[in-house]
């Protein structure tokens, strides 16, 4: 059962069978330029990257970071397109909201509608008082995806505390 849906888009709990797409996805220069280099090479580097992550935060917090995935046409299977969840930092004290797509997934408002599923989801069903996000400055794309989502510049920040300083946004639950 997905975490959620949209009209294109399924956001469902990432597995051990995500392991290629994770390695494809952390080898992309994007991710490299603008979240880091994870030192995943290898499929297995993946499924630990996988134990060790997002599986670890599904079972510590009940939510971690999801497979996006576009619905298939004319009988295709779905496409995986990218990744958008919400993460907990050490540093920050409250869910980020974080999202990278692969090429095929960039440009089609696939990360905008992603991540209003998620904040929904936060907000709706987890009953989050507020989401963050953190991004490099010079990460425009992001920076503009977050302020279409409402979210504004609250600071700045280092997470993890020996890396670039980073925008700090965040958006309070409108419910609360």
């Amino acid at each position: 059962m997905p975490i959620a849906a949209t009209a294109r888009l399924t956001l469902n709990a990432l597995t051990l069978d995500d392991a290629g797409f994770i390695l494809r996805l952390l080898n992309d220069p994007d991710w490299l330029a603008f979240i880091g280099d994870k030192a995943v090479r290898t499929p297995d580097d993946a499924r630990h990257y996988l134990r060790a992550g997002p599986l670890a935060m599904y079972a510590q917090h009940g939510h971690g970071l999801y497979r996006v995935s576009r619905a298939g046409t004319g009988g295709a299977p779905d496409e995986t397109v990218g990744l958008c969840g919400l993460v907990r930092r050490d540093g920050l004290p409250d869910a980020d909201l974080g999202f990278a797509f692969l090429p095929e997934g960039r440009g089609r408002g696939y990360a905008l509608e992603a991540a209003q599923a998620v904040l929904a989801h936060g907000f709706n069903d987890l009953g989050l008082p507020r989401i963050l996000a953190i991004t490099l400055p010079h990460n425009l794309r992001s920076c503009h995806l977050l302020e279409r989502l409402g979210m504004t510049v609250r600071g700045s920040v280092r997470v993890p505390a020996d890396g670039p300083d980073k925008l700090l946004y965040g958006l309070d639950n409108p419910r609360a």
